[in-house]
């Protein structure tokens, strides 16, 4: 269940960070409420996850799995570019998420 409220807490907080940039600096009511909507539920969708998931595991999938996201989101919504520093980065960030999970005795498996 905690890996649940994890991934929960990941896609609240990438909608919620996708809705920052389009309150234009909290002048747009309707995407800064979403905004402060998707902030409190990933961090206490977080805060449940973390009961049982070591806190550094959490945090790296949360951080890779949402650097990974809101770039496709910004790629595929805002036509945003990458280079391929910036691709090798995030395939490095998601490499070290993955060997995290397998090899490391921290993730609690």
């Amino acid at each position: 269940m905690s890996y649940l409220y994890l991934s929960l807490a990941i896609l609240s907080e990438v909608v919620a960070t996708s809705f920052l940039k389009a309150s234009e600096g909290f002048t747009r009511t309707g995407p800064t409420a979403i905004m402060a909507l998707g902030y409190g539920a990933a961090f206490y969708c977080l805060s449940l996850a973390l009961r049982d998931i070591p806190t550094g595991i959490a945090y790296a999938i949360w951080s890779g799995a949402g650097i990974v996201m809101i770039t496709l989101i910004a790629w595929s919504v805002r036509g945003e570019r990458l280079d391929a520093p910036a691709l090798v980065g995030m395939a490095l960030i998601v490499a070290g998420v993955v060997v995290m999970n397998l090899f490391s005795r921290s993730a609690g498996h």
